[in-house]
């Protein structure tokens, strides 16, 4: 009890913030919340310039080879494509603020409607991913700071290396090569997902993408983790308590964890954000019915209201998670 009495007074004994740096805290998280905004419309205007200079006519894609003159003149008026190009961005992010995305150039038929599924799918198998992630990176964290500079943590530093210098795409063709196609085959190569089905009725359509994204996710966050728990147990009051013999496993999880989650939180919310960025690959890859195949296929048929939309739904998304890492970054530090 003496053991843990001195643990604790040495954890409050850090100095904390004084009534002035709370009262900043609110007007801190405001200023990155305006500046996040102002680089939000940033990249609205980056994305609306860069569709209207992608190569092709839009009317003529439509219309075929085949059009006239007349009928392609016709067909940019009837889409606004006549006006200058800033009276074409004011009116698309005026109706993108109020709701209105547009309707797609192939179809016909409204953004919204053809993304809603497709967003569900997406935030499922991000969701999944991350549900995953968060705790296989505590625990390799903190299997890799105990025995540091042992074989265990030689080996995931060694393995880590590897896997975060390999883009995504390699890692994604070796898991279907090795459980897809062509040595083991227990898992179907693409994830396909019937139309109307919700993901998780068609488990093993999910477990190649999960784990190209887990494996990437946790190689990420996980030596986040190990540095953090290293910096903790180093620390004074962790080197008093293994001294004065209390039992490792109540050091770690008494004392060490709550101080080591501290700063990957923040990170976890960042990793999150570029997982969403990174789900463009990996759908891609494996026939994923999600915002980043629909990506792919909207800049082959030269459909730029979908690739205006789906590219600032995940802008937003990854603003979104930044804020948040922003807001508990500042408040870990404020603590």
């Amino acid at each position: 009890m003496a053991i843990e009495t001195t643990t604790d007074n040495a954890v409050k004994a850090a100095p904390t913030p004084g009534p002035s740096q709370r009262s900043a805290l609110p007007w801190l998280i405001a200023r990155r919340a305006l500046t996040g905004l102002v680089t939000l419309w940033c990249v609205s205007v980056i994305v609306f310039v860069a569709t209207q200079a992608m190569p092709g006519d839009v009317a003529h894609i439509i219309l075929g080879p085949s059009a006239s003159a007349e009928q392609v003149a016709q067909l940019n008026q009837n889409l606004g494509l006549d006006q200058p190009l800033l009276s074409q961005y004011w009116n698309w992010l005026s109706s993108v603020l109020t709701g209105d995305m547009g309707d797609s150039l192939v179809s016909g038929q409204p953004v919204s409607e053809l993304l809603a599924e497709r967003i569900f799918n997406s935030a499922t198998l991000t969701a999944i991913a991350m549900v995953l992630i968060l705790p296989l990176s505590l625990l390799v964290g903190l299997l890799a700071a105990v025995f540091r500079d042992r074989l265990l943590d030689r080996s995931y530093l060694g393995t880590s290396l590897i896997v975060t210098a390999t883009p995504d795409f390699v890692i994604g063709s070796l898991v279907i090569a090795l459980f897809g196609t062509v040595v083991f085959k227990v898992l179907p190569p693409v994830s396909l997902i019937p139309p109307g089905d919700v993901p998780w009725e068609h488990p093993r359509q999910l477990v190649m993408p999960l784990a190209v994204m887990v494996l990437v996710g946790v190689t990420y966050l996980s030596r986040l983790v190990r540095v953090s728990f290293i910096d903790v147990l180093e620390s004074e009051y962790v080197q008093l308590a293994i001294i004065k013999g209390l039992p490792m496993r109540r050091i770690l999880f008494r004392h060490a964890l709550p101080n080591a989650l501290a700063p990957s939180i923040p990170a976890a919310s960042i990793m999150a954000a570029f997982t969403i960025a990174g789900s463009v690959v990996i759908e891609y890859l494996f026939a994923y019915p999600g915002i980043g195949s629909a990506l792919v296929d909207a800049v082959a048929g030269h459909d730029l209201p979908m690739i205006q939309a789906i590219i600032m739904l995940m802008a937003v998304a990854f603003f979104c998670f930044n804020q948040l890492a922003d807001v508990l970054g500042t408040l870990n530090k404020s603590r």
